[in-house]
């Protein structure tokens, strides 16, 4: 099997949607995603990302943005690394991997960061195999937009 690793551009952004919506099916969340090829179009400049190929079809993405890190400056969030079930186990999520460490490494990036779901311990078990320090002592804390205005209606009144 042929697999081709390459930037994505705006012409993979269907697949690259379809294939969120495919994550979010796996991490039983499936309507949890509001994101839209034109969502992508109009906040293009705010991440990038790699696709993995094989025989022209994308089965593969890894989704980043830089981030800023008080302690060590210029990072690189890693927000999603996924390949489709049928092409998992042949090398394409370690080679997605490979360029974005490359990535992080060729723009001097302080810290790469990810989230793994904690129940997800086929990719706990990759992540640890590749090295990564796996924090037991963090926590999320995230609002969406219903969220952020609930929050400033009550702060603000």
């Amino acid at each position: 099997m042929n697999v081709h690793i390459r930037k994505g551009t705006s012409d993979d952004y269907p697949a690259l949607l379809g294939l969120i919506k495919e994550l979010a099916e796996f991490e039983k969340c499936p309507d949890g995603v509001t994101n839209s090829v034109e969502k992508m179009v109009a906040e293009q400049h705010l991440f990038d990302f790699f696709v993995a190929e094989v025989e022209d079809k994308v089965v593969g993405m890894a989704i980043f943005f830089y981030a800023y890190y008080t302690w060590v400056g210029k990072s690189l969030y890693l927000d999603d690394l996924y390949v489709q079930p049928d092409f998992r186990g042949q090398g394409i999520g370690t080679k997605l991997l490979i360029e974005v460490f490359r990535l992080a490494q060729t723009e001097g990036c302080g810290r790469l960061r990810w989230q793994v779901l904690d129940w997800n311990t086929e990719a706990i078990d990759f992540y640890k195999k590749c090295g990564a320090d796996i924090s037991s002592e963090w926590y999320n804390c995230d609002f969406d937009k219903e969220g952020i205005q609930t929050f400033l209606d009550q702060k603000l009144k």
